[in-house]
């Protein structure tokens, strides 16, 4: 199950970790978020809202050179960039399994270069350029049924930046269970 987007606009990083942090508020154990964009798009400031909403304190920074950052909230938060990764089994060798097996939350920025060593379960949240300098356009996708599940509540979630959203019918499967 794949289907339904949501759009949201951001005209700053402070609006950016905002929304992040009300999508968080959705979170469960055992939840997968992959982030998609350009250099400077937005990933580490959507992480940090994320983390804002999960109650994380510490400060969240990239972990382009360090791969891989840790952080305790009301659910714990695992912060991937893959950037530098060369090849799909430096993922695994980071641990990647054991991370999605854990009962926290795991964010992997330019996660699209892994998906094969992924589950088929998680949120695409792809973050492009707007018209303004700062402006940010971030559409949601959930693959699989676990956020599929949550796609009218993350559309209520997201309704004060809302670009346009399509309306779902019926009622998904609940995306509940173990990792």
């Amino acid at each position: 199950m794949n289907s339904g987007r949501v759009q949201a606009g951001s005209s700053s990083p402070e609006q950016t970790r905002e929304l992040a942090a009300a999508i968080a508020e959705l979170a469960r154990p055992c939840d997968l978020v992959l982030l998609v964009g350009d250099l400077g798009a937005g990933k580490t400031a959507f992480t940090q809202g994320f983390g804002r909403g999960l109650g994380v304190d510490d400060q969240i920074t990239s972990p382009t050179f360090a791969l891989v950052q840790s952080y305790t909230g009301r659910l714990d938060l695992y912060h991937l960039d893959v950037y530098r990764l060369e090849h799909m089994n430096e993922a695994l060798d980071l641990g990647l399994s054991e991370m999605l097996d854990d009962e926290s939350v795991t964010v992997i920025e330019w996660g699209d270069k892994i998906t094969q060593a992924l589950p088929r379960d998680y949120l695409e949240v792809s973050i492009t350029f707007g018209q303004g300098e700062e402006d940010r356009l971030l559409e949601l996708r959930p693959v699989g049924s676990r956020w599929q599940a949550r796609m009218r509540a993350l559309t209520v979630a997201l309704s004060a930046w809302s670009v346009s959203g399509e309306s779902l019918s019926g009622e998904a499967a609940t995306g509940e269970g173990p990792c």
